[in-house]
């Protein structure tokens, strides 16, 4: 007989996505974690403040940060839809170029503008939006049918 713990895990295990292979999981895991990047955005400065450590603390506002917010709760949303409709070529194509813009953004930040230093706050976004444009940009034909 399963316990109230199990029962809940797998009642929960339930709203999981049920495409084939992991691809689908990950963009909910990155999606839930973009919602939670999005509240932070909105509540505090300070996580913001670390990403952008080159430039003067005060030259990080409110307005910036609450415009960041809403960048990440779009990605989150089109994220999180991609991982209910993998296969859906116009979703996939949109959660992809998520990532590239990710990948652009954060890489022009350290290379070209220098407003962003390597350290963890910027290499977490750097490293997920790169295995994640690899790995969808490999498993393309897996999930989208050509």
């Amino acid at each position: 007989m399963a316990t109230q713990a199990q029962a809940q895990m797998l009642m929960l295990l339930d709203y999981l996505p049920k495409t084939e292979g992991l691809l689908a999981k990950w963009q909910l895991i990155v999606a839930t974690m973009a919602v939670f990047n999005t509240v932070q955005n909105f509540a505090t400065l300070k996580l913001t403040r670390r990403l952008y450590a080159r430039v003067p603390s005060a030259s990080i506002t409110a307005l910036q940060a609450r415009t960041f917010a809403v960048w990440t709760l779009t990605s989150a949303l089109i994220r999180g839809y991609a991982a209910y409709n993998i296969n859906n070529k116009t979703i996939y194509d949109m959660a992809l170029l998520t990532y590239l813009i990710a990948f652009g953004h954060f890489t022009s930040e350290i290379c070209f503008f220098r407003t962003a230093k390597i350290n963890l706050p910027v290499l977490s976004p750097v490293i997920v939006s790169t295995a994640s444009l690899i790995w969808m940009l490999k498993q393309y034909d897996f999930y989208v049918a050509p």
